[in-house]
């Protein structure tokens, strides 16, 4: 591989470490460093997992039941059906891990139509800017400039089955060129990463008598990115996608006619197996699993096996708890939302994952503002660990635009 083309995918493979949930290096312990006891799940196409607006964005990247927005695409297709507007788009624009590289960017369009009171379709474009390589030979002369990109576009469906309860599919293609054809070291081409995937979501939501005054709860279920594996080149192993489970609940409570407070929580597992631990056979001197599973090579079957796959957490005197580990893997956000007249919104939200598969936790804060058919969102996001974090002065920054009242 020639001198530009590894330094630019160091670069590149940095950022998916980053966004996914490799681990912060800024936020692990030299002790842990060098333990066992870090076990992330590795995906590609790691930038369909960020959250593209920021109304979730400044809720700790809640969303699966939320009140039903035109950003639902990302976090429940299902919730669509709910929505109470004839249609709608918004534009979001996230310019990603600065402290780390300038140049990294985040844009999401996404609108929805309503075909009739129990049936609406959607749709999203997601772009995803990895910034500016510069490619060298062997003998450091430059041979080009490219920009890295990686884009998702999918359409979805959703429709009401009763007066609560409705569900949702989104079918998404997606290109991820990270290399522009350049050649590996063994005289290998590289490719775009060329992946089919889908979403499926669920919605509940009802109405409630809360005291003297009225509310709501409501529980949403979605399973995104369902979709096959990605590679590189021809004779590379394909790496699985992130697909993704989220359960999450919501709880509204309308305090008078001009005040309203909403409480979310949202519970997030990948499901993609879990990497094993192997050893050298002796004999053969090939690797062998002594703890943990191998993957399945099944989209399926490994997205069954995630939930039972892990090696385990060092419990001592060599003994490990496969149960520990899977409850690590549980990532969670909770979120509040506070409403005055439903045009001035103020959102704030916290978002954890365990240290050992990824430690990302940060808080995040954010404003919005409802005018007729406009609407404009702002989200800031404040890791824990501080301003060392790659994740430190994330923005978020979303227009939407309501058609309620258009007669279509």
């Amino acid at each position: 591989m020639s001198k530009g083309l590894r330094s630019g995918v160091i670069v590149l493979m940095t950022g998916a470490l980053f966004v996914t949930s490799i681990n912060l290096w800024g936020q692990i312990s030299s002790g842990e460093l060098g333990g066992a006891d870090l076990n992330t799940i590795q995906t590609s196409l790691p930038f369909l997992t960020i959250a593209p607006d920021s109304r979730s964005g400044a809720m700790g990247d809640v969303g699966v039941a939320t009140t039903p927005d035109v950003n639902s695409q990302h976090w429940n297709v299902g919730k669509y059906a709910f929505i109470d507007s004839k249609g709608g788009f918004a534009i979001s624009y996230t310019p990603w891990l600065r402290n780390l590289i300038p140049d990294i960017n985040l844009a999401y369009l996404t609108g929805f139509y309503r075909v009739d009171e129990q049936q609406v379709i959607s749709t999203s474009l997601r772009y995803f800017s990895l910034g500016n390589i510069v490619f060298t030979d062997m003998t450091g002369t430059v041979t080009g400039q490219y920009n890295p990109n990686e884009f998702a576009v999918d359409a979805g469906y959703s429709r009401l089955f009763t007066d609560n309860f409705s569900g949702g599919i989104a079918f998404r293609f997606v290109r991820s060129d990270l290399t522009s054809g350049q050649q590996t070291s063994d005289g290998q081409d590289t490719k775009a990463g060329i992946s089919f995937a889908a979403d499926l979501g669920f919605y509940y939501q009802n109405d409630i008598d809360v005291g003297s005054s009225d509310g709501q709860w409501a529980a949403g279920v979605s399973i995104t990115n369902m979709g096959t594996p990605v590679s590189y080149t021809v004779d590379a192993d394909k790496t699985p996608i992130p697909t993704n489970l989220r359960l999450g609940g919501r709880f509204s409570y309308n305090i008078d006619d001009y005040n309203t407070i909403a409480i979310h929580a949202d519970l997030n597992k990948l499901l993609v197996p879990t990497p094993a631990v192997y050893d050298t056979d002796t004999v053969t001197g090939d690797p062998v699993v002594i703890r943990g599973k191998e993957s399945p090579g099944s989209v399926v079957l490994g997205m069954f096996q995630s939930f039972y796959d892990a090696p385990g957490v060092d419990r001592g005197e060599g003994t490990y708890s496969v149960i520990a580990e899977e409850f690590n893997e549980i990532a969670y956000s909770v979120g509040a939302e506070y409403w005055y007249r439903n045009q001035f919104a103020i959102r704030t939200g916290y978002f954890h994952e365990h240290s050992s598969k990824g430690n990302r936790k940060y808080f995040t804060v954010g404003v919005g503002l409802q005018l007729n058919v406009f609407s404009l969102d702002f989200s800031y996001l404040v890791p824990t660990n501080g301003q060392n974090s790659p994740l430190a002065n994330t923005l978020r920054f979303t227009l939407g635009f309501d058609f309620a009242d258009l007669d279509l």
